[in-house]
């Protein structure tokens, strides 16, 4: 009883509203603060009222403004239900007169949410009086948690003498005290005594332990100290009573720590492969300036893997984790204890080499990472193959500070990967100068529709059994400040832009506009790049520039290239099969360059392969070559293929193919490209030229020149 009345003493003494709410969301106590606080009537408030019927009251009295009761309720109750981890939680809410009252929440398993309200209106305009009263609100806290003995971290309370007055469970759980010192009145020296024999973390003495805790509590001040203890981490905060005493609060800060610390890691990390990120690099990179200027050699490399983009939009990004993952262990093993590799983002990643002898240890090194990450890779059930090209840039020749050396090793990572991919380059001088014209086409590039600047030449492909041109392919030229820009210098922009994907929709809307004029039969063929498979309807585009042009579909020849059917993906071998089921004919391209040739033929029935020029240059001269046209242009009859030899300049080289089986030509021997109204003069030629139809077809000449006379 004497207990309770002193309970009750101290609720209605604190400078605060009081009240606890159960579990269930009943009152189970309060104090006159927390009823003069919302303007309750002595009587209306009574235990077990619900807390709906309380925020009811509350409303009707002119609190929480701006709100419903309702939604007051719901979110009242949705703050308290999330806070049931012993953990304060703080909120601030408007009530009558415009004041403001804090409330601080504190759940227990025994008795619900304890909850605090302060009146907070004049604190908030006066930053001194609002730190003060937080002290003072946090320290009869304090009291308050060790009075209900329902807190989550250990608390204790000593009197002016040195004696315990309460201390909780946690107190005892954290430090393992034995039951004996626990009973009030226990000295604080036993107390003590016990920590430093069970481990505390300390630099000195037993006494000297003794001393500075003493000390601690003679200045009377607030205190906050962090200590080990048995390989936990404590947290222990010194609160002064007015009467001598104090209370002290103990928080197990061991897992809060580990996850700080964690974080920290996190924030300069990969989360990924767990390597350091851009940031710990360039603060790495920041490190060694020092030692540059003092001569020290370094090196950085950038690396990039090729052909990732591939495995990543093809298998997905399960499997591209993976591969990162692999590859930057293989990255890994090719490093030192001194050196710093980092995973910039994606499928780059940097390498600083410090110190080193010259620019062949650098050499070395990434002809070291090139073979390994080369080898293929089994994931699952796959394997994956895939490179890495490497820019490398080598201070203090090619720069000390950090923004020019990783500069310089990108620009030489951009040389490497233009030439050809799977292989290092050093930094040279001028290479800006090659990044700001790549940069500047692609800027005249994202123009370029706009301003007209594109346009399409055509050239003919000839039939060597109708004798006459059987199918066109479009070209694109691009016309920039005064001079033509050759496609293999800007498609590839294009394609790492993805401007390609405009462009070529450009080029098949005009090529088929343009055809719907030419006479007789004549296909036209357009190159499609892989990129536009990626779109999402390019079935719909290729239907919709056919009936725009009124074009038939037998009338249009797509062209791809191995590339496109590097993964086997089955969305683009069915967009494949609804183009050839529309009418559409699929050509491959550039037939023979890749390393699956045959399996991709297996894959899919195309209509026509055409044979790489790289082929031709030598069909004369080499046995091999020959034996390699032949075989191609065998397995293209063999397999119901047209197929086309590409790059046909010499009367030698068309007499061969011919003699081979080759179904079309297309070079210089018979036509270059041409400009819309001279191929439309060529084809209107030849119809004139036809036989009539009770006249017997002329036998195929013999030579390019009568070939060529068809052409003039």
């Amino acid at each position: 009883m004497a207990e309770a009345l002193l309970l009750d003493a101290a609720l209605e003494n604190i400078p605060y509203g009081f009240c606890v709410w159960s579990s269930q969301f009943r009152l189970v106590m309060w104090n006159q603060h927390y009823s003069d606080f919302y303007g309750f009537a002595e009587g209306v408030l009574h235990r077990g009222m619900s807390l709906e019927d309380v925020v009811q009251l509350s409303f009707s009295l002119g609190n929480h403004p701006g709100r419903t009761s309702a939604e007051f309720y719901e979110t009242y109750t949705d703050e308290l239900l999330a806070n049931r981890d012993g953990a304060q939680r703080k909120s601030q809410e408007e009530v009558r007169g415009g004041r403001t009252i804090q409330s601080s929440h504190t759940y227990s398993a025994a008795l619900g949410w304890v909850v605090t309200h302060e009146d907070i209106t004049d604190e908030v305009a006066r930053t001194e009086v609002v730190e003060k009263r937080k002290l003072e609100l946090e320290r009869q806290n304090i009291r308050l948690d060790a009075a209900v003995n329902n807190i989550s971290q250990g608390l204790c309370m000593m009197d002016a003498r040195g004696r315990l007055i309460i201390c909780n469970e946690p107190y005892a759980r954290i430090y393992g005290l034995p039951e004996h010192l626990l009973r009030p009145g226990t000295q604080l020296d036993d107390v003590l005594g016990h920590l430093f024999d069970m481990g505390m973390s300390t630099t000195g003495t037993r006494e000297e332990y003794f001393i500075w805790r003493r000390a601690l509590i003679s200045r009377r001040e607030y205190g906050k100290t962090v200590h080990e203890l048995n390989n936990r981490t404590i947290m222990m905060q010194h609160h002064p009573m007015k009467d001598g005493g104090w209370v002290s609060t103990h928080e197990d800060i061991t897992e809060q720590k580990q996850n700080e610390a964690r974080i920290q890691h996190l924030a300069r990390h990969d989360a990924l492969t767990d390597l350091p990120n851009r940031i710990e690099f360039l603060d790495q990179m920041a490190k060694a300036e020092a030692a540059l200027n003092r001569g020290e050699i370094a090196a950085v490399l950038y690396i990039d893997l090729d052909h990732f983009k591939a495995v990543n939009d093809t298998l997905g990004h399960a499997v591209g984790d993976e591969v990162i993952k692999q590859a930057s262990a293989r990255l890994w093993g090719a490093t030192r204890e001194t050196d710093v590799l980092a995973r910039l983002g994606g499928d780059e990643f940097a390498l600083l080499l410090r110190p080193i002898d010259g620019a062949d240890s650098a050499a070395r090194v990434a002809d070291r990472i090139i073979r390994s990450i080369s080898a293929p890779m089994l994931i699952g059930g796959q394997h994956i193959e895939i490179g890495a090209s490497i820019g490398i840039a080598v201070g203090p020749g090619d720069g000390v500070k950090t923004d020019t050396l990783v500069k310089n090793a990108d620009l030489a990572l951009y040389k490497a990967k233009s030439e050809g991919r799977s292989t290092y380059h050093f930094f040279e001088t001028g290479m800006d100068a090659d990044l700001q014209q790549r940069r500047t086409i692609e800027a005249g590039l994202r123009l370029a529709l706009q301003r007209d600047e594109l346009r399409l030449v055509y050239q003919p492909l000839l039939g060597l059994q109708q004798n006459r041109v059987i199918c066109v392919e479009a070209l694109l030229r691009w016309d920039h400040e005064d001079r033509t820009v050759s496609p293999t210098e800007f498609i590839p922009i294009a394609e790492e832009t993805g401007l390609i994907v405009p462009i070529g929709e450009w080029v098949l809307r005009e090529a088929t506009k343009t055809a719907a004029k030419w006479p007789g039969d004549v296909r036209v063929a357009v190159n499609l790049s892989p990129m536009q498979f990626k779109t999402r309807d390019l079935v719909g585009l290729v239907k919709s520039a056919l009936a725009d042009a009124l074009l038939p579909a037998s009338r249009l020849e797509l062209e791809i290239t191995e590339s496109l059917l590097l993964a086997d993906n089955e969305a683009t071998l069915n967009v494949l099969h609804e183009l050839r089921a529309m009418g559409v004919r699929i050509s491959m391209d550039d037939f023979g360059t890749g390393y699956s040739s045959l399996s991709y033929l297996r894959s899919f029935p195309f209509d026509k392969i055409k044979i790489d020029r790289s082929f031709m240059r030598d069909l004369t001269d080499r046995k091999d070559s020959q034996a390699i046209m032949e075989a191609v242009i065998g397995l293209g009859r063999s397999l119901g293929m047209s197929t086309t030899a590409e790059g046909v300049e010499t009367e030698e080289q068309l007499a061969m193919v011919r003699a081979q089986g080759a179904t079309e030509i297309q070079g210089f021997l018979f036509s270059p490209p041409l400009p819309p109204a001279a191929l439309l003069s060529l084809l209107r030629a030849q119809v004139r030229k036809a036989p009539e139809p009770d006249r017997p077809a002329a036998r195929p000449p013999a030579s390019a020149d009568a070939v060529l006379g068809l052409a003039r």
